[in-house]
């Protein structure tokens, strides 16, 4: 565990998520957010699966990659953005289910570049979970 760098971090997460509009478009909710963690969740719907119904592969890179940049953001000094330097995304499972939920975390934390871990679950109706991809 990281402490923040920012004792507001959660507004600040907060403020800047609701800024995105191709968030919006999705459905995407702000789970959980701790020092470096992010939690994002995106509930099924036709604007976020493709032709064979499973989620989107697009869709699931997106939330892992905002997870990720927002579990860095929230170690970060106030004021401070954050920007993916580089991720690389391995599908694991196709992502079918009533939502699916990224995950990011913090693994280094240097003073100007931050290093995580996203994975995304596929949730099904039950509540149980299926990792589908890793970055």
């Amino acid at each position: 565990m990281f402490p923040p760098r920012n004792p507001d971090f959660a507004e600040a997460v907060a403020r800047s998520f609701a800024s995105q509009g191709a968030l919006r478009v999705i459905g995407a909710e702000l789970a959980v957010i701790e020092p470096g963690l992010c939690r994002i969740r995106v509930p099924y719907s036709d604007a976020v699966t493709q032709q064979h119904g499973f989620f989107h592969g697009g869709v699931i890179a997106t939330v892992a990659d905002v997870a990720g940049g927002y579990a860095a953001m929230s170690l970060c000094e106030a004021g401070w953005e954050v920007l993916t330097v580089e991720y690389k995304i391995n599908f694991v499972a196709p992502a079918s289910g009533v939502a699916i939920l990224a995950s990011g975390e913090v693994v280094r934390s240097g003073r100007t570049l931050l290093v995580t871990k996203m994975d995304v679950a596929a949730i099904a109706a039950d509540g149980t979970q299926k990792i589908c991809a890793v970055a």
